[in-house]
């Protein structure tokens, strides 16, 4: 028996933690391990969808890699859940990828987002993720590779910085990765935005939406827009809920239950 099984049983005996089904739980109750594997269930269903949904992601202009995030790359997925996809563009162009993405949500799908969750954009010049604690170094570590290995991998070697919440992290497989498919209305559009004019246009969206931003969220300070709804040329945010925060202090919560600095 290795030492993390060791450990586990010796948390068990004092219960400390509770197993059921071969999960382990701060809590005595199986109830949540049940909805864990019907979770475990519906993400293995919907998975094939998130891979035909990221290539059509992929095959919008200037979209240069997209990769899974959320409940999802965590292997769980329920009726409340949506499809979350990290989309990474070319330089100098997120903005006019974004608001293609986002008016194809809006008019296609009625401004759905149960499986076309498209709420974080990076361009593949800036990389690296600027929050860096455990929250969002699990959600780089979980990040399913849907599109582009390539990016993928420049990505994870980028924030390596992860090693530290996940010493023994690797890399997840990207056999099953597909390539950008750029169709002929794409790559017109693509050419069509080059240039001058297609800087002029990136700067006018993000502009545009950075406006209505403010006054949806008003109430927001200056530091919280930052945190949730950072808006610059290299990155979209839309993060409003601001799920990070609560994670957080949960977790510090918990911490501080079994005395354990953090």
């Amino acid at each position: 028996m290795d030492n993390l099984s060791v450990a586990l049983n010796e948390l068990i005996d004092e219960s400390i933690i509770y197993e059921f089904f071969g999960f382990y739980s701060l809590q005595n109750d199986d109830a949540l391990a049940k909805r864990r594997k019907k979770g475990n269930v519906e993400a293995k269903k919907i998975l094939p969808k998130a891979y035909k949904k990221a290539s059509f992601i992929s095959s919008f202009p200037f979209v240069k890699g997209v990769y899974v995030s959320g409940s999802l790359s965590k292997g769980y997925f329920d009726e409340d859940g949506d499809i979350d996809y990290f989309v990474v563009t070319k330089p100098n162009r997120l903005w006019i990828a974004r608001t293609f993405l986002i008016l194809y949500k809006k008019v296609f799908l009625l401004n759905s987002k149960k499986y076309f969750c498209v709420n974080y954009f990076i361009d593949d010049e800036q990389l690296e993720i600027k929050d860096k604690n455990i929250f969002t170094a699990t959600e780089i570590a979980t990040l399913l590779p849907m599109v582009n290995k390539h990016i993928y991998q420049d990505f994870i070697t980028t924030n390596n910085w992860i090693k530290e919440y996940y010493p023994n992290f690797e890399a997840l497989d990207t056999s099953q990765t597909n390539e950008v498919k750029k169709v002929w209305l794409g790559l017109t559009i693509e050419k069509f935005f080059s240039g001058n004019l297609g800087d002029k246009f990136d700067a006018f969206f993000m502009k545009k939406t950075l406006k209505r931003w403010q006054k949806k969220f008003h109430h927001l300070t200056n530091e919280e827009m930052e945190l949730l709804m950072r808006t610059n040329r290299r990155v979209s945010k839309h993060h409003p809920s601001d799920f990070q925060t609560k994670v957080l202090a949960k977790y510090k919560q918990k911490l501080n239950e079994y005395g354990i600095e953090g």
